[in-house]
């Protein structure tokens, strides 16, 4: 096999699964092979990513380029993939004559994100956006209509206004950085930028073009879409959207960010106070809901501030710890989600108080549920808690001590929060609440995140280091 063909296995997979699940969507009642093809395509796809992993290549005129740092991403969004499908199990809340249609969107998005981290170029970053993008507004409308509730049009309205909006704003800052260097070129971009850091427009073209990815990350001010399209996009489409998409944003904010110099205070403060206005926010809405989706949706947004801390030292200590964050984050909101997904009579939302006796009811789902949350939490020794320790300490060692202090903080208020569902799954009565049922698939997928969280936490090493070396593919000097 060609070095071109190894180096774009993982993208050619994903486009011929594509295709074959078109294909399964042109039948009837073509759901079950729709699944059984996905899951398939998603074990194809961490093949296809495993066999390619140490190979590099620049395609398209150098606009997009398989390094290290792609290849380590392409795999944790596989395995994300894989648990998506796992999780979506007999997709309740789908309607079961699209249900063949909701795994061919899903694949595109997956398609798209998978793009997406490859590009170093305007345009197809663009274009991977857009593919990573359209598809998740689709699953969102997809929810089964209740008697007297269309939310899931309302939410799915929401997101992709929204979502054409941030765009926009994003394509127009892109316009001034091309206007400011000629080039399209992310790295060329970017050093050309550099010694310009003190014009306006320079400042104006990069906040605007950031927009666009903390719409994704769900960062304030741009989050106004979270917890209404997580309330109202099925248990399922929830999770996808609570989780992989925020790795895509990640790794294209460290492509742009990663030749900025550690002395750039313009790019620091940016980051800071984005970062200190999202925990703020979504800790303190996150202590008053009652439904566990919209709790999770403000928590995520303040997770997307912690995230943010780990880019304030804008050196390759702080980038490999935002990285390495949003990674057992994806972990962690998994593990809710699968839990959300089981518990939930018939796809519907989950309240609080429906946990009640979960610990007697399903011992498995309240351990994935408690070692998540305590997670979620930073409580050691799971991997939320030396996510946030790398974060505070990149940030520290560059004298950045009042978001670091903030932070710290904002954790604290976040146990509140937590602790509760922890008192509803394991301190409540169940009541007349019936025992829960799981299958294989789900033991087998609970297990994979338990694992995933605990070892992250305890022995993260191989996987920072990997990040680490990863990352100096993008020439990040070793400051």
């Amino acid at each position: 096999m060609s070095p071109f063909l190894v180096a774009f296995l993982p993208e050619l997979v994903l486009a011929i699964g594509a295709l074959g699940l078109f294909g399964v969507t042109l039948g009837k009642n073509a759901g079950t092979s729709a699944k059984q093809l996905s899951l398939a395509l998603a074990l194809a796809f961490i093949a296809a990513t495993v066999f390619s992993f140490h190979a590099e290549a620049t395609l398209f005129s150098g606009a997009y380029r398989i390094d290290a740092f792609s290849q380590l991403l392409k795999l944790v969004i596989a395995i994300g993939y894989l648990v998506v499908l796992l999780l979506s199990r007999d997709l309740d809340d789908i309607r079961h004559d699209i249900k063949a249609e909701y795994f061919l969107f899903l694949s595109l998005g997956i398609s798209g994100l998978t793009y997406l981290v490859s590009s170093i170029d305007v345009i197809t970053i663009v274009v991977s956006l857009e593919l990573s993008s359209f598809p998740l507004y689709l699953l969102v409308a997809m929810r089964r209509e209740r008697e007297g509730q269309r939310v899931q049009m309302e939410s799915a309205i929401k997101y992709m206004m929204f979502g054409v909006a941030a765009n926009g704003t994003m394509f127009f800052g892109l316009s001034y950085l091309f206007g400011l260097t000629g080039s399209t070129s992310l790295p060329v971009m970017m050093t050309k930028l550099a010694p310009q850091m003190g014009n306006p427009l320079a400042v104006a073209g990069l906040g605007l073009t950031f927009a666009g990815l903390f719409y994704k990350l769900a960062v304030f001010p741009f989050h106004f879409w979270t917890p209404d399209v997580y309330q109202g996009a099925s248990n399922e489409t929830a999770g996808l959207v609570a989780s992989l998409p925020k790795l895509g944003a990640v790794a294209v904010l460290v492509r742009f960010t990663a030749l900025a110099t550690p002395d750039n205070r313009t790019i620091s403060l940016l980051f800071a106070g984005l970062a200190a206005a999202s925990m703020l926010y979504g800790n303190l809405i996150a202590l008053v809901q009652k439904d566990l989706k919209r709790l999770l949706g403000f928590s995520g947004i303040a997770h997307a501030g912690y995230a943010l801390v780990g880019f304030v030292a804008l050196d390759r200590a702080g980038f490999t710890a935002a990285l390495f964050y949003i990674t057992g984050y994806l972990l962690m909101v998994l593990a809710c989600f699968v839990v959300i997904s089981r518990v939930s009579r018939d796809g519907t939302n989950l309240s609080m108080d429906e946990l009640a006796g979960l610990h007697k009811r399903s011992p498995l789902l309240a351990l994935t549920l408690g070692v998540a949350v305590f997670a979620l939490a930073g409580i050691p020794p799971f991997v939320g808690f030396t996510g946030k320790l790398g974060l505070l300490i990149a940030a520290w060692s560059r004298q950045h001590y009042a978001i670091v202090i903030f932070a710290v903080i904002n954790s604290a208020i976040a146990v509140y929060y937590y602790l509760r569902v922890v008192k509803e799954t394991y301190f409540s009565d169940p009541g007349d609440r019936p025992v829960i049922a799981i299958d294989l698939s789900t033991k087998f997928v609970c297990a994979l995140l338990l694992i995933g969280i605990l070892a992250l936490g305890v022995a993260p090493a191989t996987v920072l280091d990997t990040i680490a070396n990863s990352l100096s593919t993008l020439a990040v000097a070793a400051r």
